[in-house]
């Protein structure tokens, strides 16, 4: 009976903190903020056409929509939304191995918006892989161990994908934690932080030259200007510089976009944040233009750049990886900020004109009939694009994202360094 009467209690208690939580979710879901404004509508415009498209995708197949063949079955779902999307979220393990493995506290205000970017990054162009695929339900097939080659990099890239999915969550569930208050399972989150960043940064290096990896099989497809055995050495170079890119190109709008929500102080420190970023940008984009030089000359390719193909290969290098180099390290040196938006901005046109010559225009360059997307394709891929702003936008305007988290889960290190202080004394003392 007493049994009986504490359960009782019990799920008097549960009943009433069940219904709360209800009632706190649906009223987060409202909308925050005026809704017909010109992006919503844009959005939303963007978000029913693709729909509509992806119902015939699914209902008739790929060659409903796309212009993909036996020639080319990979287009720009996989050359923008997987290998160049991927590229741009590089900026995650990067500024987290900044902050928590070299301890560089100046960069802590951003980590939290930039592993949600990588994230969310991960998550929408990871998920378009299933528009790609003839048939969608088998792409499970990796996990479940049902016809897969293990020593297959497509394998390697596959598990890399979902185990990084899920250390990047751990990462950003502390902020999750502090949105729903709850104060145990946030601690316990905050300690699994640096073993998932540790673990997130070993696949981030693996997965970024993997999918370069994947083009080591068609050496015969891809033009000799863009192939070579050190592709998976290049493709995770670029990545650093590619993300960081990003991580400046994004911070500049969010500073003004989700002004309200930027700590004041954090606010001042962002101009110190980006000269720092444009610094290691400028250093990694000099060791990725020696590297392309030295495969250039290392493979004997002069014959090819009195060709288009050579042009244009000129174009990518020098218009968006010299010009932008160059402009960082002027923007550096005179603190110019609007000078290293503009480099950040021709770096990340550079990233995407480098992943799709390798995945898609210099791929059987030699072929009379080409691959060009449909415009379906483009506006599907679009559509990827405004559903990550969206969710973007609904998580930092109600999770502490930029913003200073809750009083309860910030730490305190002038109790911390007073506490170490007194045990040392202590210690002296005691050895006295």
């Amino acid at each position: 009976m007493k049994l009986k009467t504490n359960g009782d209690a019990r799920a008097s208690l549960l009943i009433p903190e069940v219904r709360r939580f209800g009632r706190f979710l649906l009223s987060e879901m409202k909308p925050k903020g005026e809704m017909l404004t010109p992006f919503n509508i844009f959005a939303a415009l963007v978000l029913s056409v693709a729909a509509v498209l992806l119902t015939i995708r699914f209902t008739q197949g790929l060659e409903s929509t796309t212009n993909l063949s036996q020639d080319f079955p990979w287009g720009i779902w996989i050359g923008f939304d997987v290998i160049t999307g991927v590229a741009f979220a590089g900026g995650a393990y990067v500024v987290t191995f900044m902050v928590y493995i070299l301890r560089l506290e100046k960069y802590h205000p951003i980590v939290r918006m930039t592993v949600l970017n990588g994230f969310l990054a991960y998550v929408f162009y990871a998920g378009a892989l299933l528009f790609d695929l003839g048939r969608p339900w088998k792409v499970v097939n990796p996990i479940i161990g049902n016809s897969f080659g293990v020593s297959s990099v497509m394998f390697l890239v596959a598990w890399h994908f979902m185990l990084y999915m899920i250390a990047e969550f751990i990462e950003f569930s502390p902020a999750i934690a502090e949105w729903l208050g709850w104060k145990r399972i946030r601690k316990v989150l905050g300690g699994l932080t640096l073993g998932a960043v540790i673990f997130g940064i070993t696949l981030s290096t693996l997965h970024q030259s993997g999918l370069g990896a994947l083009f080591l099989m068609a050496k015969n497809k891809i033009h000799p200007l863009w192939y070579s055995e050190f592709i998976p050495i290049l493709f995770f170079v670029s990545s650093i510089f590619a993300g960081l890119s990003m991580v400046i190109f994004e911070g500049s709008i969010s500073q003004r976009v989700f002004r309200n929500q930027v700590d004041p102080k954090h606010h001042a420190s962002h101009d110190d944040i980006v000269l720092g970023l444009a610094k290691v940008c400028a250093g990694t984009m000099y060791v990725y233009f020696f590297l392309k030089v030295l495969v250039f000359v290392h493979g004997q390719h002069w014959t090819h750049i009195y060709t288009p193909y050579g042009w244009w290969f000129l174009v990518e290098i020098v218009g968006f990886v010299l010009i932008p180099v160059r402009l960082f390290t002027q923007a550096v040196r005179f603190r110019t900020l609007s000078l290293i938006r503009l480099a950040a901005a021709l770096t990340l046109i550079g990233i995407v004109l480098n992943r799709l010559n390798v995945s898609i225009i210099a791929y059987k360059w030699y072929a009379l009939d080409r691959y060009i997307p449909s415009w379906m394709e483009l506006e599907i891929t679009l559509a990827v694009i405004v559903a990550e702003i969206v969710v973007l936008r609904w998580i930092v305007n109600r999770m502490p994202i930029l913003r200073e988290p809750p009083e309860w889960a910030q730490e305190r290190p002038d109790v911390i360094r007073r506490t170490r202080f007194l045990v040392k004394e202590g210690a002296t003392e005691h050895g006295r």
